[in-house]
């Protein structure tokens, strides 16, 4: 295995570091009790990210003195294109629920933003460029543009067919956006010392990025002896990992919009691998992540995949070998593409994982009844016209199996505390097997242009008591 480094501030698609270098203050008018000029050191990027992607939520200015958090105000600062959110100071370059008197200046923005969006696809992950900018109604800077995406009939995102892609396709859906910002100090910012920068016009572009919990991650290939291939790959270890203990692993397999970008891409366009990787889950689980960077299409509608599939599983394998992973407690999941994986593996190799969460996908019942013997969690949205029936004839074989099935419909817009009940229900019901379906029309936002098969995984990936169930199942 080979670490990858990754280089910061490559101007390509790719690239997650943020552009540009700072631009200090000019000379100080005339009632200003210090010189603008060097009060500034340092501008860095702060980001986030969501079901529907990575997106840039903040910038933090470091100033040269400790500044009074009081004396923030919103019309403190002003960023291109964005809707500033809230404005404080802090110790860190670091988002807080409060302000405290320190060096840095954390400017928060709207995630809503069109320019918020750094995983854009042509399924609405961000917005293509030309288009205006809802919250501030003036049209967003031109950053990327993005590969059209497989059609929703096709199961879009991963699993291909009436056209979607297929094996080999090395053309990616998606696109990375380098995290980059411009801010203007338009108020005065008081030091705790009293002394006041004055509001001026100089533009103070992001320098740095800091990217929580994808930053955690480490890049590696892995060149397989027994396939002839090379797999990139992001690995999450545990922070306090002890080689004397015992790790559960979680490997997340990515759709088809991610085929082909950088080896990050599986952690920045949405929740499927960084969620498992939270200080949250961590904090109740332990574990591993792995989320693999498929260079190309691994599986199509013809169910017959490349190498990689194999590749994937002789990684998991050899993961187990270098690292404390117990092998009773490997669990894969996965999106689309990543799904079908998912339920190929578990059909090819029955014993290897503990438990699996199935999102958006499907495999041929003819071949399907080992999964009779697994334990799943199964989450589709009755929008998706392929998946949808698919994961119903799945379910149906593993009933006629013998094993028993608790199934749900849920609101695809259920707030927090009602996906949590929605989670006890099913568990409720004390199957080895637990399939939930998002009810017609739940699960694309309004005016909002993504499938009901891709807008699935935006919403699957936040609720944690899925995760929490797959987390406590072993062999």
């Amino acid at each position: 295995m080979k670490r990858r480094t990754f280089i910061a501030g490559a101007a390509t698609a790719g690239s997650l570091a943020a552009l540009g270098s700072v631009a200090y203050g000019a000379a100080a008018e005339p009632d200003s009790t210090a010189s603008k000029a060097g009060h500034v050191h340092g501008v860095t990027a702060i980001t986030k990210v969501f079901g529907d992607g990575q997106k840039l939520i903040a910038v933090a200015v470091e100033y040269d003195q400790e500044i009074d958090s009081s004396t923030l105000s919103t019309s403190t600062f002003a960023v291109t294109d964005r809707t500033v959110t809230n404005v404080y100071a802090n110790t860190t370059a670091a988002l807080a629920e409060r302000g405290r008197d320190g060096r840095y200046v954390v400017v928060e923005l709207s995630p809503d933003d069109t320019a918020a969006a750094l995983w854009v696809t042509g399924q609405g992950s961000g917005t293509p460029t030309g288009t205006p900018s809802t919250p501030t109604g003036t049209p967003s800077t031109p950053t990327a543009t993005a590969s059209p995406s497989p059609s929703s009939s096709s199961s879009s995102g991963g699993a291909p067919g009436g056209g979607g892609p297929v094996v080999g396709d090395t053309t990616p859906g998606g696109t990375i956006v380098a995290a980059k910002a411009t801010l203007t100090q338009k108020g005065t910012v008081t030091t705790t010392r009293g002394t006041r920068y004055a509001a001026n016009d100089t533009t103070l572009t992001t320098s740095s990025v800091v990217n929580p919990i994808v930053d955690d991650f480490e890049q590696f290939t892995f060149d397989d002896p027994a396939t002839g291939q090379t797999l990139k790959y992001n690995l999450f270890v545990p922070k306090n990992y002890d080689p004397r203990k015992s790790y559960p692993l979680v490997l997340f397999m990515h759709d088809a919009s991610v085929v082909n970008v950088a080896s990050e891409g599986p952690l920045v366009q949405g929740l499927g691998a960084v969620c498992w990787a939270s200080p949250g889950d961590q904090a109740k689980h332990e574990s591993f992540v792995l989320a693999p960077e498929y260079g190309s299409v691994v599986i199509d509608d013809t169910y017959e995949p490349s190498t990689l599939f194999d590749t994937t599983v002789n990684l998991v394998k050899s993961l187990t070998k270098q690292y404390a992973i117990d092998r009773k407690r490997l669990y894969a999941t996965g999106q689309s593409m990543g799904a079908m994986m998912t339920l190929g593996m578990n059909v090819k190799h029955p014993d290897l994982f503990a438990a699996s969460f199935v999102v958006a996908g499907q495999w041929p019942t003819e071949q399907v009844a080992p999964l009779a013997a697994k334990k799943l969690w199964v989450v589709v949205a009755q929008d998706d016209t392929k998946a949808y029936p698919g994961e119903n004839a799945i379910m149906q074989v593993i009933q006629d199996q013998g094993t028993k099935v608790a199934t749900a419909v849920w609101d695809g817009q259920s707030t927090a505390a009602q996906f949590a009940a929605d989670v006890r229900n099913v568990k409720a019901q004390k199957a080895p097997v637990n399939y939930a379906s998002f009810q017609a029309g739940t699960v694309v936002p309004a005016g909002s242009r993504v499938s009901g098969h891709m807008a699935t995984w935006r919403i699957a990936y936040t609720i944690p008591g899925i995760r929490d169930w797959i987390m406590s199942q072993s062999q």
